[in-house]
């Protein structure tokens, strides 16, 4: 493929009035992924028709709204490490290394570790997009309700990781998840399921909802009883940033994630907390040999950030290449460009290189952007944890019932909140981790629509599973991910016993 777009993309990107809306657009999505439950589908839908009315050519308005959607990917972080409370649904993976080294008074360390994470994972999809766009195109279409049913089983099978040393809880968790899914209506049938005569819960438990009650209200019950007790302290806060020997360190992690990410962000529907959660499980796998991730590991923190940045970055090939969004935002940033009259497709490579060049471009830039903004921000980020408890606890509750209710202008969603939040609670004090749950949930719907989809495609036939060759090699994947792992530990262990 012809780079000359691109060259031709880079004297528009770096235009002033360009790099002045990326760099708003960087500020803003940064500000925005710290909010729990606003997210960057809700600022673009936001920010597009005031760009529009004001306007700005499209290439401009395309640099603005993706600047505000990779910068919600670098914020989401923010909250989800301080605070335990994710941002978005990308960044609930790293709450589970990302809290304990806020807790262990790294907070400065993990923000600095994701930032360098997501730049890693950024820059590299970028280059990525720049040059296998077409192909991972064509890649994606091939794509079918059979296939995305056994892509959710591998990635099911990834989860296999997360065991660890109480495989009950983890089941049972993820369990719990997929059970959550099936409230609502029945997306093949219109049949209510679960919704006990009540009609707001005709669609469901909303992920948004689900999220902030079990991690951000249950992290406050948590707090208020420690508070009650009189065993909650200040948590302690250096201002040490990581070395660069651990920055060294997670190259290789952010490598594999990054490759996780993009291919799973190429995949319309699947998104970034699909691509969080394989590249941590797969991570854990390859390198937890000591028991150290989910206490505080950065590979734990620089997985999941990579990963979510590229799968962000991934979301633009089927969008531009197809006119396919790969997830809700770049569904709004299709959008857009049906507002200018402009149809993506195989051939607006060539049809429209300075928006085409323009949009890549900036991302190169915003990238820089975003660490370069981000990294001296990093010590007023964490003096959120020197609040005082007093200010601290009622602040997230107040952030939690006003993202959810600005999300969706229901009471009945934030008494939802509350519940799932109380359940959370006694969750957690039973020893239930969190991750499972979510990941259930969001697995889960996506399984259950394209096995159903699959299915009537096939008129009942199973086989459908099993006919492609993606999806055989997507089943052999799964095999040996569960099995090589059990495999070599049980040759260590054979090998470890001393001769009779």
């Amino acid at each position: 493929m012809s780079l000359d777009y691109l060259w031709h993309g880079f004297g528009v990107a770096l235009l002033p009035q360009n790099l002045m809306y990326g760099l708003i657009g960087c500020f803003l999505g940064t500000m925005i992924g710290c909010l729990p439950a606003i997210g960057p589908i809700n600022g673009i839908a936001l920010l597009l028709p005031i760009a529009y009315t004001a306007g700005l050519p499209p290439e401009s308005t395309l640099i603005l709204l993706a600047s505000v959607y990779y910068g919600a990917e670098y914020g989401g972080r923010i909250s989800s490490i301080l605070l335990n409370v994710p941002g978005d649904a990308g960044a609930v993976m790293t709450t589970i290394d990302g809290n304990p080294m806020a807790r262990a008074g790294k907070a400065t360390e993990a923000l600095v570790i994701s930032g360098v994470s997501s730049f890693y994972g950024g820059m590299i999809a970028v280059v990525l997009i720049t040059f296998l766009a077409p192909v991972f195109g064509l890649i994606a279409i091939k794509f079918g309700p059979a296939e995305y049913f056994v892509l959710m089983v591998f990635a099911f099978a990834t989860l296999s990781s997360m065991v660890g040393h109480e495989p009950v809880k983890t089941l049972l968790g993820c369990i719990f998840g997929l059970t959550l899914t099936t409230i609502g209506i029945d997306a093949t049938s219109g049949a209510y399921r679960f919704t006990f005569g009540s009609p707001e819960l005709h669609d469901g438990i909303e992920f948004i909802v689900l999220v902030i009650g079990l991690f951000s209200i249950s992290e406050v019950l948590l707090l208020l009883e420690q508070h009650a007790a009189g065993v909650l302290r200040p948590l302690k806060v250096t201002g040490s940033y990581p070395t660069w020997a651990m920055l060294r360190s997670i190259w290789w992690t952010a490598v594999r994630s990054t490759g996780i990410g993009f291919v799973v962000g190429v995949l319309p529907g699947t998104g970034a907390s699909v691509a969080s959660a394989v590249a941590y499980t797969t991570e854990k796998r390859i390198n937890d040999r000591t028991g150290t991730f989910g206490k505080g590991d950065i590979r734990g923190v620089a997985a999941p950030e990579a990963a979510n940045n590229a799968a962000a970055t991934g979301a633009f090939v089927p969008m531009l290449t197809l006119g396919v969004p790969g997830s809700g935002t770049t569904a709004v940033m299709l959008g857009a460009l049906m507002l200018y009259n402009i149809q993506p497709g195989p051939q607006l490579f060539t049809e429209q290189p300075a928006l085409v060049g323009g949009l890549v471009a900036s991302m190169y830039v915003g990238n820089i952007l975003l660490l370069v903004m981000n990294l001296p921000l990093v010590r007023v980020f964490v003096s959120a944890l020197l609040l005082p408890n007093w200010i601290l606890i009622p602040g997230i509750m107040l952030l939690s019932i006003l993202g959810v209710y600005t999300a969706y202008s229901s009471v009945m969603s934030v008494f939802i909140m509350f519940g799932i939040g109380a359940v959370g609670y006694l969750l957690r004090k039973l020893g239930f981790d969190m991750a499972p749950i979510v990941l259930g949930f969001v697995l889960g719907k996506v399984m259950e629509t394209n096995l159903r989809n699959a299915l009537a495609i096939s008129g009942g036939e199973i086989g459908i599973l099993f006919e492609s060759p993606l999806t055989k090699l997507l089943w052999a994947m799964a095999i040996a991910i569960v099995l090589v792992p059990w495999f070599i530990s049980r040759r260590r262990a054979k090998q470890a016993q001393p001769a009779a």
